[in-house]
């Protein structure tokens, strides 16, 4: 195993996962600013598990006696379409996973099975990720913007009836 290949792979996705995290906190404060607080809070959701995928590689780049590279991947797009911003997401979730599946093979042909371990869960989490912004997609292009809209009273939140209603 040479390590400086698996610290690269490494630091290449956290500077991805650090992108994934600016771009959904920027779609959160400007959908939650919209009054769209249900996909407010996906975005936001997401973008703290990714916060997660950061330090889960960024303790593997240490262990592997690397410098982590916290330098985010790109610049923030200023997307303020709900359905666009869903769009951008699901792109940026196939473009991670088709990458950590090669991180994974190239990890393993190194005969690093942990790195290649953690980055096969990280293609299991980001197909999660795009499943999930693909379904409030396909129900925007279904029902329009009204499908956010209705969600949004309420908070977007399932209240239990008080007692007496």
């Amino acid at each position: 195993m040479e390590p400086a290949k698996s610290i690269r792979l490494l630091n290449t996705a956290v500077a991805d996962e650090l992108q994934a995290v600016h771009q959904y906190m920027y779609f959160h404060f400007h959908l939650d600013d919209q009054g769209f607080k249900p996909l407010a809070q996906l975005f936001k959701k997401v973008a703290i598990q990714e916060m997660a995928h950061v330090e889960a590689l960024a303790e593997r780049v240490l262990f592997l006696k690397g410098d982590v590279e916290m330098t985010p991947g790109g610049p923030i797009q200023k997307i303020l379409e709900p359905e666009s911003m869903l769009v951008k997401a699901m792109a940026m979730e196939q473009e991670s996973a088709r990458a950590y599946n090669q991180a994974a093979l190239d990890s393993g042909a190194d005969a690093d099975s942990s790195t290649k371990h953690l980055f096969e869960e990280l293609v299991r989490d980001e197909e999660g990720h795009f499943d999930q912004f693909e379904k409030q997609h396909d129900n925007i292009k279904r029902f329009g913007l009204s499908y956010l809209a209705l969600q949004s009273f309420g908070g977007g939140e399932v209240r239990a009836p008080a007692a007496g209603e």
